[in-house]
């Protein structure tokens, strides 16, 4: 008997119908359908899975989402994910500033020097893993400025290497400069900060050797040469140098740019010190800029 119940069944739901349209007027037939119930079953099913999975297609990749609540939109999720950035950078801030107070608590406890924080958390403490890569510009404003220096004024040093300071002839570093913070001992400042033309060569004081051609966090892209008569000159905050450690210079050669580089600077300038037998001593005494 239960066999037969299920033969039944599924002997109804396959049994064919035919659904006939009649035009009203002339009661001719106009259309016909032979369906099953399974048939009918069949296709609302899939017509009812198909609007499901447009549905969820527009949710998820139009606005619509937006529009359900409890969902965040666009700028909502941006707000999100830099505030959760700020979050984490000021854990990081925070657990830095506390493990330095720790450990300068630790060494005046046992009488050491405290350390700068600066040195401790800078990121950019180690120059030479600093790399720079040369531009189509530098290379074209470094051509210009070394056709320039063919025609630069080489003075001739006092042929007494005994003399003084006071009878030395010093070629100005820059052609063009306006002096804005002198010589000032007291403060640290050994030397003069020249404020000139952007792109403006540097150029040597006096003939000379390079003994220190390098970059600086503090300030910069540093050269430093060697005269006779025991004076030393210095020029920092460079944007580019042209000479490196060892080279052989004449007065008035060029030997780097003018910039602003390093973190003691407060915008492009030449800070140029002198040095006499191990003493800074100020510029202007002998150099008229």
């Amino acid at each position: 008997m239960a066999e037969q119940g299920k033969k039944s069944f599924a002997q109804k739901i396959k049994s064919k119908y035919r659904l006939v349209l009649y035009n009203d007027s002339t009661y001719e037939e106009a259309l016909s359908f032979r369906l099953s119930k399974l048939n009918v079953f069949a296709y609302f099913g899939s017509v009812i899975i198909l609007l499901i999975f447009l549905i969820i297609l527009l949710v998820a990749y139009t606005p619509l989402r937006e529009l359900i609540p409890h969902v965040p939109d666009g700028k909502l999720q941006q707000n999100i994910i830099m505030n959760a950035v700020r979050i984490d950078s000021l854990d990081y801030r925070l657990k830095t500033r506390d493990l330095y107070y720790l450990d300068n608590i630790k060494r005046i406890l046992s009488d050491q020097e405290p350390v700068s924080f600066l040195e401790e958390t800078d990121s950019v403490s180690r120059p030479e893993d600093i790399t720079f890569s040369k531009s189509a510009y530098d290379s074209i404003l470094r051509k210009e400025i070394e056709a320039a220096d063919q025609f630069a004024l080489s003075l001739t040093q006092s042929k007494d290497k005994n003399k003084g300071i006071e009878y030395t002839h010093f070629f100005n570093p820059l052609s063009k400069g306006i002096v804005n913070n002198a010589f000032d001992p007291s403060t640290k400042h050994f030397g003069v900060d020249i404020v000139s033309e952007l792109n403006e060569g540097v150029k040597s004081t006096l003939d000379g050797t390079v003994i220190l051609a390098t970059w600086t966090l503090t300030t910069g892209h540093v050269i430093q040469i060697q005269h006779p008569n025991n004076l030393v000159s210095v020029y920092k905050h460079n944007a580019v140098l042209f000479k490196e450690q060892g080279d052989k210079v004449k007065a008035g050669e060029v030997i780097a740019i003018i910039g602003n580089s390093g973190e003691q600077t407060t915008g492009p300038h030449l800070h140029f010190e002198l040095w006499y037998n191990g003493t800074p001593v100020n510029p202007e005494d002998y150099i008229v800029f």
